[in-house]
């Protein structure tokens, strides 16, 4: 067994393992899993067991990262005791799965997720005590970071797995946070202006971002533009300085943020 960490990202509708390449060039190797739609993710992650080189090796440290619905709860009012409750009375069903949780220090929050129970008892069969984190707190915490470049406020969204993440920040806390189940570019339209007035930001002030897989990219941000005066769509690769990581063909946003910045 090395020490090298694995990374596998799990969504409704996607699998991937990524880890650094062992030749020791720095790269990164990311393989996508084609899933099996008629069976389940847990069934899917049993036959990768038998099929993905990558998982043949003997890893001192696997990551996974979940993307369920999560449940964000101040940090000083949360309690481990409490959590399953918590979500269960907030997210339906999920009485089957296993609830786990990601400290955000610098957000002073914790969010709360889901994780599948046979899943979770598939990964625990092959690895000793696997990390589970939010798939998205990494980009959490990056644009928290990136919210203090000029004075302006910012609104983020984040689209992925077919779905959209809002969020803004203030005095090192979430302003907005809220996921939309977003299937075209009229939706996410829809959405973020309805946030922006929400939270009362101002159309010839305050900034939009956009970043992700995003619905009609042009028709969007030209929509947008209409009624916010800065909107602008986040690209990896000149923000992380060209990694060579930005260049990997399928890789989310959340993942390369992950490898380029942390968990």
């Amino acid at each position: 067994m090395t020490n090298q960490r694995l990374v596998i990202r799990i969504s409704r509708n996607s699998l991937s393992f990524a880890a650094v390449n062992t030749e020791g060039n720095g790269q990164i190797d990311f393989e996508p899993y084609t899933l099996n739609p008629g069976i389940s993710m847990a069934a899917n992650m049993r036959e990768a067991f038998r099929t993905q080189p990558m998982l043949q090796t003997a890893y001192g440290r696997v990551l996974v990262m979940i993307d369920t619905p999560t449940l964000m709860t101040p940090i000083e009012l949360f309690h481990e005791e409490e959590q399953r409750t918590l979500y269960l009375h907030s997210y339906e069903g999920h009485e089957q799965d296993e609830i786990a949780h990601t400290v955000l220090p610098d957000l002073n929050c914790v969010a709360i997720f889901s994780v599948n129970r046979d899943l979770k008892l598939v990964l625990d069969d092959h690895f000793t005590q696997p990390t589970f984190i939010a798939a998205i707190a990494p980009v959490w915490r990056y644009l928290h970071q990136r919210s203090y470049v000029g004075v302006r406020e910012k609104l983020f969204a984040y689209f992925h797995d077919r779905h959209m993440e809002v969020f803004s920040y203030g005095q090192n806390r979430f302003k907005f946070c809220n996921t939309f189940e977003a299937h075209d570019a009229h939706d996410a339209l829809y959405f973020l202006l309805y946030t922006w007035k929400q939270i009362s930001l101002q159309a010839d002030r305050d900034e939009m971002h956009l970043v992700g897989d995003i619905y009609e990219q042009e028709w969007l941000t030209g929509e947008l533009q209409k009624y916010i005066k800065r909107v602008y769509t986040i690209n990896p690769s000149g923000d992380f300085n060209r990694s060579a990581v930005t260049q990997i063909e399928g890789m989310p946003y959340d993942l390369m943020t992950l490898f380029v910045k942390g968990r």
